[in-house]
């Protein structure tokens, strides 16, 4: 919105600064940081007054000593969620559709997770996996319209992009795109929900991706950037790194609160809607396999699961008994568990595990992103 102050640049030549991408997303994470910092007070007295803690009993890590975090109010992704819309819609240009696209699918996003949440604090269960999925897909089927209808747009769920080559590999046809588009969409989405589990991790994981993606959105957007560099040229997608910035801005504001002993989890509200914004940026820059990188710390917690689930189906298929291959599943609660133990036996304060092993997490998440941003000099 601010944007359209350029027009004003005869009256007072500096407003001119408002037509810089750069400038923008600085003013969009400034934007978002603010306003998240603002809310999240107000927003936490509210979620406690209303009783809309996590849980009634802190049992993720089973056979341990219970965390407190007892009542701590959940739903945290509203703030996530309102703080980088303002944002967006306040310094981003408002005709763009790739803007739209991205803001509609986290705001979806986060409202499928809003319904999960406030079922599970209302009647003990939330959402099922059918419900979940079923409305991911329907959201995927409208934004998949919306590429199609266009010519110009088709290629972003058309043309298959694989790291370190130039041009895509493979032309993926309407099914195929469409199939691709839900993949990464639903995956993504669920990733960052699985990787939700201690104080400001999935957050600090989610800031590391968005500052990947606010340089490859630019990049993307940027013709002579776009061509030195040899990736994907997509006219209007740099309006994307408004929303990087904005959604960076909101997660900073939001680990400010969410950092250990956190005051507020972020909840599937928050964890959908981030991972939904980022498959969409991934989709739209055509970088989705590069996501599997920059994401790197969210790919390896779905895959510990995904691992845990069949291996312990098929001893109990084979044995007659389940077996698993983590002590505890996503991965950072197999972590958890090991070191508390061992802080037990070692007479330590197990309380300060937790940071250990989120901290270690975020090293990694930042790594990757810096992978993932470098792969654009190879190719």
């Amino acid at each position: 919105m601010l944007y359209y102050l350029t027009e004003l640049e005869g009256l007072f030549s500096p407003l001119r600064i408002f037509q810089y991408i750069s400038f923008r997303t600085l003013g969009a994470a400034a934007t978002a940081f603010t306003v998240s910092l603002l809310m999240a007070p107000w927003l936490i007295r509210k979620l406690r007054a209303i009783n809309f803690g996590e849980q009634a009993e802190d049992d993720r890590v089973e056979g341990l000593p219970k965390q407190q975090k007892v009542g701590t109010p959940s739903m945290g992704g509203l703030m996530i969620i309102a703080s980088a819309a303002i944002a967006t819609l306040l310094w981003a240009v408002p005709a763009n559709i790739y803007v739209w696209l991205t803001l509609g699918t986290f705001c979806l996003m986060g409202a499928i997770g809003f319904a999960d949440d406030y079922l599970k604090i209302k009647r003990k269960s939330g959402l099922s996996a059918k419900m979940k999925f079923s409305a991911q897909l329907i959201w995927a089927a409208v934004v998949f319209a919306v590429l199609w209808s266009n010519p110009e747009m088709q290629a972003r769920v058309r043309d298959l992009m694989v790291p370190f080559f130039k041009y895509p590999i493979l032309d993926l046809g309407l099914i195929g795109g469409f199939a691709f588009l839900v993949i990464v969409l639903v995956g993504a989405s669920n990733a960052v929900n699985l990787t939700d589990g201690l104080d400001g991790l999935a957050i600090g994981c989610s800031n590391s991706a968005a500052v990947a993606y606010l340089f490859l959105t630019y990049v993307a957007g940027n013709y002579n950037f776009a061509e030195y560099l040899q990736v994907p040229f997509v006219l209007g997608t740099g309006e994307l790194t408004v929303f990087c910035g904005a959604l960076l801005g909101a997660g900073l504001g939001f680990l400010w609160h969410n950092c250990h002993p956190a005051k507020i989890f972020m909840g599937d509200t928050g964890s959908l809607a981030i991972g939904g914004a980022i498959a969409m940026l991934a989709i739209l820059t055509k970088q989705e396999l590069l996501l599997i990188i920059v994401g790197g710390v969210f790919v390896i917690e779905a895959a510990s699961v995904v691992i845990q689930t069949v291996y312990f189906k098929y001893t109990m298929k084979r044995f007659g008994r389940g077996r698993r291959v983590f002590k505890c599943a996503p991965l950072h609660h197999h972590f958890e568990y090991v070191e508390k133990e061992r802080a037990i036996e070692q007479n330590r304060e197990p309380e300060l595990v937790e940071t250990v092993i989120v901290i270690r997490f975020w090293i990694l998440s930042i790594i990757f992103a810096l992978i993932g941003i470098a792969t654009l000099k190879i190719r």
